[in-house]
C-alpha cells in the first residue's frame, strides 16, 4: 500500500513538474510495469534511478544489505496504439497469472496516473525488486 501511494505521488509530481507523463501501470510485489512519456531529450534513466529511490524510500527498511530494486531496467518503445493496447492486455494480467487475484480489475494496486495520446513515443518499462529484500 505505501508503495503504491508514492508511486502515484512521484508520477503525478513528475506530470505537474516535468511533463513526464506516467500512463497505465501495474505494481507487484517483485516488480513494477508501467507506460511513461516525456519530452525528448528525457534522461529515462536518470528518472527510473530517481523513482527507484523515492519508492525504496517508501518499503522503508529491510533485513538486507542488498538494495531493494535491481540494477537497471527493461524498456521497449510502443510504436502504435495498437501495440499499447496488447502490451496493457497483457500487463493487466500479471496478477491474475501469479495468483493474486481471480480478475484483473480487483487488483488494487494498477491503475492509470495520466491518459496518454498515443500520437506520443510511449516507452514500456519493467524493473523488478530484488528477491532477497
Amino acid at each position: 500500500m505505501r508503495v503504491h501511494t508514492a508511486f502515484v505521488t512521484f508520477a503525478e509530481s513528475a506530470q505537474a513538474n516535468f511533463a513526464i507523463a506516467v500512463g497505465r501501470y501495474v505494481i507487484l510485489p517483485d516488480h513494477l510495469h508501467l507506460f511513461v512519456t516525456g519530452m525528448p531529450g528525457l534522461s529515462l534513466g536518470k528518472w527510473v534511478g530517481a523513482l527507484k529511490r523515492f519508492l525504496a524510500k517508501a518499503v522503508g527498511p529491510t533485513n538486507s544489505q542488498d538494495p531493494v530494486w535491481q540494477r537497471g531496467f527493461f524498456d521497449h518503445v510502443l510504436r502504435s496504439a495498437e501495440s499499447y493496447s496488447q502490451k496493457w492486455d497483457y500487463i493487466c494480467e500479471n496478477p491474475v497469472r501469479a495468483g493474486l487475484v481471480t480478475n484483473a480489475s480487483e487488483w488494487p494496486f494498477a491503475g492509470e496516473i495520466v491518459t496518454i495520446s498515443h500520437n506520443r513515443s510511449l516507452i514500456g518499462l519493467l524493473f523488478l525488486r530484488d528477491t532477497d529484500c
